[in-house]
């Protein structure tokens, strides 16, 4: 992201918490939507979390609705569909804001301009999963070794093109050496289906949903991609272990409205995500998901969008990954 695009950036988060609204103790007046681009998984517990603490404080139930499909387009048009009056939230994530606009050359909407951030949410480690129907393969190296003796023959899979899923997957691919072949989903359920039956070999999916499929038998866990092991999970080993070091990446996911939400709305809303997180027992069910609650303030959010895109931007580059 260029000066003149951070400039831009930050402009529009200024002009939008300028606007003048609806007080906060009139926000909000009807039931609040909030907008998930992926369904099931992480993505759809801490949406179902978060909204129920919510609206506890807010005064009215904020509903989550599941628009899937597009790596987040969909999503994004539903919200920018609604009026900017705080009463339609979106969940957005690293790939529908740091990763989708260097995939995408016609991106159907602009996260800069489009988009208001009110917090982040969570962040949380991808783990690798491989299919049981791989004889054989019980650590990472076995699966590049299975990958080189087969060129071409494995598949990965994704809950979307642009989510980190799919990332970490086009960084294995590269750091490895391997020839294989990503298939995009609609979500991480029907990956992990698929992973079950051999349709699809191997993902990367966020350490909470991948763990419980392992415990359950439909996986087989062989890595988390963060630099360090992980607390609840101390018998996973990281992927910079298992031969690829430096490798440190996951996932984060947060909160934005539509550019143009009055100011009293857009700061009842990051006031009470921020509270809602900060809840002893919804803090204790993400850490056991494998995940670290955040709640930060709009402007931090913002600044660490920008440097993600910049980051994720550049892996995009070098790898040479393009989707229309």
């Amino acid at each position: 992201m260029n000066s003149l695009h951070r400039r831009d950036f930050c402009a529009g988060v200024a002009v939008t918490l300028m606007t003048t609204g609806a007080s906060a103790q009139t926000f909000p007046v009807r039931p609040v939507r909030l907008i998930i681009p992926f369904p099931g998984g992480f993505t759809d517990v801490l949406a179902r979390l978060v909204a129920e603490k919510m609206s506890e404080r807010l005064g009215q139930p904020v509903l989550v609705e599941q628009k899937p499909g597009g790596s987040g387009q969909i999503a994004a048009a539903e919200l920018l569909r609604s009026a900017a009056d705080g009463h339609t939230i979106m969940l957005i994530h690293i790939g529908t804001h740091a990763i989708n606009p260097h995939l995408y050359p016609k991106l159907s909407y602009d996260p800069v301009k489009d988009f208001t951030p009110l917090t982040e949410l969570a962040t949380v480690p991808n783990l690798l999963v491989c299919s049981p129907t791989l004889s054989g393969v019980n650590s990472v190296s076995d699966l590049v070794a299975l990958a080189k003796a087969k060129p071409g023959t494995l598949f990965f899979g994704s809950p979307g093109a642009g989510s980190s899923g799919h990332m970490a997957g086009e960084l294995f691919r590269s750091m490895a050496g391997v020839q294989v072949t990503h298939v995009p989903y609609k979500g991480a359920a029907e990956v992990i289906q698929d992973i079950y039956t051999g349709r699809v070999h191997f993902m990367f999916d966020t350490l909470a949903q991948g763990s419980a499929q392992a415990k359950g038998g439909k996986v087989r866990a062989l890595a988390v991609t963060s630099a360090q092991r992980q607390p609840k999970f101390p018998d996973y080993p990281t992927m910079a272990e298992s031969g690829f070091p430096g490798w440190d990446t996951g996932a984060w996911f947060g909160l934005a409205v539509r550019s143009g939400t009055p100011v009293a709305a857009a700061q009842r809303l990051q006031e009470e995500a921020v509270r809602a997180l900060g809840n002893p027992e919804l803090r204790e069910r993400l850490l056991n998901l494998g995940s670290t609650p955040v709640g930060d303030s709009a402007e931090h959010f913002t600044a660490k969008i920008q440097g993600e895109s910049q980051r994720w931007g550049k892996l995009v580059r070098d790898l040479g990954i393009k989707l229309e």
